[in-house]
């Protein structure tokens, strides 16, 4: 019993070690990345999934977008058209009303943004 006990010590010790021996290259991507902000907005992008909808307004003077949307999965949302600010106004400047688009959409401080956008061909 007590090999076994020294056995189980033994794979627990072995296993940590190896997970603490991880960390420096599962943190590096937060750290001492040159563009520490446009790799937040990528990894942010790659967390949420995307939607595809169609625009249906442009609003440049409230930067927003309406947006006949499908099912938005990480909000929880069904598929509808609405309103939606843009975390980037330069979005504004690359679709226009009719547009196929697909885009990544978040809760931001309350409010649903679109994070990441591409017109859909």
């Amino acid at each position: 019993m007590q090999k076994l006990f020294i056995g189980v010590l033994a794979v627990i010790a072995a296993t940590s070690a190896v997970q603490a021996g991880d960390m420096p290259h599962m943190m590096s991507g937060q750290h001492g990345h040159k563009d520490s902000a446009e790799h937040a907005a990528g990894e942010a992008q790659h967390a949420a999934p995307q939607t595809e909808g169609e625009v249906r307004k442009v609003d440049v003077a409230a930067g927003k977008l309406t947006v006949r949307h499908g099912p938005i999965t990480n909000l929880g949302m069904s598929a509808m058209t609405m309103a939606f600010r843009v975390k980037d106004p330069e979005f504004l400047s690359l679709v226009r009303e009719g547009d196929r688009i697909r885009m990544t959409v978040e809760r931001i401080d309350g409010t649903l943004t679109i994070v990441a956008l591409e017109r859909v061909d």
